[in-house]
């Protein structure tokens, strides 16, 4: 048993391991509690089933969750992202329902430059407050958060936008090559962030300013500049997220749009091994934290789980995915598994003899 145990330690000792086996056992469980979890059928062409709806609707998250883990490896926190998500959702579908042509491939392209931009300076402002002004990040970001929901209502006048756009529909329900487009544009994003990160040495040079900004600085390194920059970049995978969002539903409302992503983004972030501490980041444990989290959710509704225990559920889960990824937890708990029995202590016959 020990030598199994031995032979494995490489593989159970990989950061990946255990969300990787959490996820595999959430995909068995649904399977057996409804076998057709994993079928995939093709209409017109495409690609439709349970699998292809999770990959889908855990593009958005997972495109907040790149950015945040970047903003997280510098030893910050982002709470902005889901009112940016909101605001560029509302910007697009305001332009484009004032468009006389919301079908025209000139105004989704005018309404999503509009968007992104907005919330690019919206996502440096972040990066001011915390890089230049020295602002806690989860105070500076709160102020956003707090501010933003307020300015998407402001931008919607309190009302829920629909359109009616092909283009920008496509934005989430369209498809390409068969699976939905979000999933490729969720990939790109993981693609170019993984890109900059490990191909070149902007991966390192985040990694030490989360780990010692000050060292950095002595080092050479200008910290100010690359914490603005991930703000900035989480910036803009919110907007590309709040994109998704309103694309889904053909309408943008400015309460509800990216509602409480922030969370499950750093809890994807969390789940694949990034510590909130800042310093070293997975962005693969990223992607599969997120997948993790819209798993979770799915099979919450497939159960028939109460929304008023679906929180619940969802806590205890990722709680214990936390702690089975924790060296110090499973060590702990190995330590304790081994420990044999202690005896007794002989401490009340030495007290007789001392008597006698």
């Amino acid at each position: 048993m020990s030598a199994v145990a031995e032979r494995l330690r490489p593989l159970t000792g990989h950061r990946l391991f255990w969300p990787a086996l959490v996820l595999v056992i959430m995909i068995l469980a649904n399977t057996i509690y409804r076998p057709g979890f994993l079928s995939i059928e093709v209409k017109n062409g495409n690609l439709y089933g349970t699998p292809v709806d999770i990959l889908r609707l855990s593009a958005p998250l997972m495109l907040v969750a790149l950015g945040m883990t970047l903003v997280i490896a510098t030893g910050g926190i982002d709470l902005s992202v889901g009112s940016l998500c909101a605001i560029s959702g509302a910007i697009a579908c305001v332009v484009i329902s004032q468009a006389p042509d919301p079908n025209s491939l000139s105004t989704v392209f005018t309404a999503l430059a509009l968007a992104f931009g907005a919330a690019l300076v919206l996502g440096a402002w972040n990066g001011v407050l915390v890089a230049v002004i020295g602002i806690q990040p989860i105070i500076a970001t709160l102020i956003l958060m707090v501010a933003g929901r307020g300015l998407a209502q402001l931008l919607t006048e309190g009302q829920i936008v629909t359109i009616n756009s092909a283009p920008y529909r496509a934005i989430g329900l369209g498809h390409f090559l068969t699976l939905p487009l979000a999933i490729f544009i969720a990939l790109a994003a993981a693609l170019l962030v993984a890109a900059l990160t490990r191909r070149t040495a902007l991966g390192l040079i985040v990694e030490s300013v989360g780990g010692n900004a000050e060292a950095s600085r002595l080092a050479g390194i200008r910290s100010s500049r690359i914490i603005f920059l991930v703000y900035v970049v989480s910036a803009a995978c919110a907007a590309i997220a709040g994109f998704m969002i309103t694309a889904n539903v053909s309408s943008a409302d400015g309460n509800a749009a990216g509602l409480w992503v922030e969370l499950d983004a750093i809890l994807a972030v969390v789940i694949g091994g990034t510590s909130l501490a800042g310093g070293r980041f997975s962005l693969s444990g990223t992607v599969l934290g997120a997948l993790i989290i819209q798993t979770l959710t799915t099979t919450v509704y497939a159960m028939d789980i109460s929304p008023q225990t679906s929180l619940l559920f969802k806590a205890v889960v990722v709680i214990a995915v936390c702690l089975i990824q924790a060296p110090a937890f499973r060590a702990k708990f190995n330590r304790r598994r081994r420990s044999p029995r202690t005896r007794p202590a002989a401490a009340p016959r030495e007290k007789e003899e001392v008597a006698a």
